[in-house]
């Protein structure tokens, strides 16, 4: 017997606005919405305890942004890496600097609040 990752939560000063971004970003919907004020997005079609987890985001008056011990890493599925990137810089992301070299085949972003994300090279199929 395992376990699998089913959500992911993420405090944050805004809630609303980093759920929204994380809906385009990730092609997620609201699923749920608590009374403090916690934001929940998944996939649509599959919701809670599908393939992918769900994201919490939820409201915290010390939201912790930069380099956090656990970071998310994104691919794109419908398009290069370049063109996601544009994407995503469109979105909302902003370029953040962790010491990379220049020579690495990924870029290190933030989300609107400072959270450091990897947009990785490998294109890969959808779920």
């Amino acid at each position: 017997m395992a376990c699998r990752i089913s959500e992911l939560v993420i405090d944050c000063a805004d809630p609303e606005r980093l759920a929204s971004f994380w809906s385009e970003v990730l092609g997620y919907v609201e699923l749920d919405r608590e009374e403090d004020g916690s934001i929940e997005i998944g996939p649509a079609e599959t919701r809670f305890g599908g393939p992918q987890p769900t994201l919490i985001l939820s409201p915290s008056d010390t939201p912790r942004a930069g380099k956090l011990p656990l970071h998310i890493d994104v691919n794109p599925t419908d398009r290069d890496q370049d063109a996601e990137l544009e994407r995503l810089l469109a979105l909302g992301a902003k370029p953040a600097d962790v010491g990379q070299t220049g020579t690495e085949n990924w870029h290190v972003l933030a989300d609107p609040e400072g959270n450091e994300f990897c947009l990785l090279h490998a294109r890969i199929q959808p779920l």
